[in-house]
């Protein structure tokens, strides 16, 4: 995996250097979740034109792909409520995807009436997750996924798989990398068309995510894989970059570091699109995005909650 060429920064680890960004994807998409994943975790439930309103915005920043809202059910995720309001009344751009999270077939069924075009379906390389999350094991859960990815494919409807707990569980601790390969590959080979993979708890470092990885690109190409890190223990960034040594070049994100996991003691948020864009435009790697608009949405949404944001660089451009 270090063989191949790299920028000129190395980093010593047991008196063997490696390619600190070996194999960098010149251009990276950002799947924004936000609008979904960020805001459906924050106490304050905001109206639906308001959550409109921030997607539109999302929408004029360059991003490709802006994850619009979750179809369950209001008495679970109450936040969500207005999935199909907030679909049908968004601005939908040319060349943008606005996908929404489906966990079961009742929730795909209105997905489709509203539109959607893409639709996420999850699981959890954690059974005791899995359980507390979707109320079955995790072999459980494959098998609701498959009506939805077949009724997906005759409705012509892209399906993106999410792994949660790649790295860590609240409930098992450290989760066998293994496990996670496993989980992947069954969910790669059922028809999704890219794998996102979740540091729910936000417990992964860099030396984690290298074990995790080293055994998922063994079942599923870098390429189709996607990262998904939540920044609890301020390790997002640095797990961001040892995806990319990997040749992973998808990233989710979220505006301002919104949403994090419920279960997850002193969560402070997912990897903040702000951020993540900041860094990788510093090293040269394309994305796509305008920055000073995305922390004008970040401003925004950060307003209509009541709280400051997580982003540093939202913070830092304050002054």
């Amino acid at each position: 995996m270090f063989s191949r060429k790299c920028f000129p920064l190395f980093i010593q680890f047991s008196n063997r250097s490696f390619c600190a960004f070996s194999s960098i994807t010149p251009e990276i998409r950002i799947v924004e979740v936000g609008p979904r994943d960020g805001l459906q975790n924050e106490p304050t439930i905001l109206p639906a034109s308001t959550k409109i309103s921030l997607i539109n915005q999302l929408s004029e920043t360059g991003l490709q792909t802006i994850e619009a809202t979750s179809f369950v059910s209001p008495k679970w995720v109450p936040q969500m409520g207005d999935n199909t309001e907030v679909l049908k009344g968004i601005k939908r751009k040319s060349g943008i995807s606005y996908p929404v999270l489906t966990p079961n077939m009742k929730g795909f069924e209105s997905a489709l009436l509203a539109g959607a075009e893409e639709v996420a379906i999850f699981g959890a390389a954690s059974d005791s997750f899995s359980r507390k999350n979707v109320n079955c094991s995790a072999a459980e859960s494959i098998e609701r996924f498959r009506p939805i990815i077949e009724a997906a494919k005759k409705a012509n409807v892209k399906v993106r798989g999410y792994v949660s707990t790649v790295i860590g569980c609240p409930y098992e601790g450290q989760i066998d990398p293994k496990a996670v390969a496993k989980f992947v590959d069954i969910m790669f080979g059922m028809g999704c068309y890219e794998i996102s993979l979740g540091d729910t708890i936000g417990v992964g470092t860099p030396g984690t995510f290298r074990k995790m990885l080293d055994e998922v690109v063994k079942v599923v190409p870098a390429k189709k894989l996607a990262v998904h890190c939540h920044d609890t223990y301020g390790q997002a960034l640095p797990n961001i970059l040892t995806s990319l040594d990997y040749g992973i070049s998808v990233v989710d994100s979220s505006i301002s570091g919104l949403g994090g996991c419920p279960y997850a003691k002193g969560a402070s948020g997912n990897a903040a699109t702000e951020d993540v864009v900041y860094m990788l435009h510093g090293m040269g790697i394309k994305t796509g995005i305008d920055l000073d608009k995305l922390i004008d949405v970040g401003k925004f949404i950060c307003s209509e909650l009541g709280r400051q944001s997580e982003s540093k660089v939202n913070r830092a451009s304050r002054r």
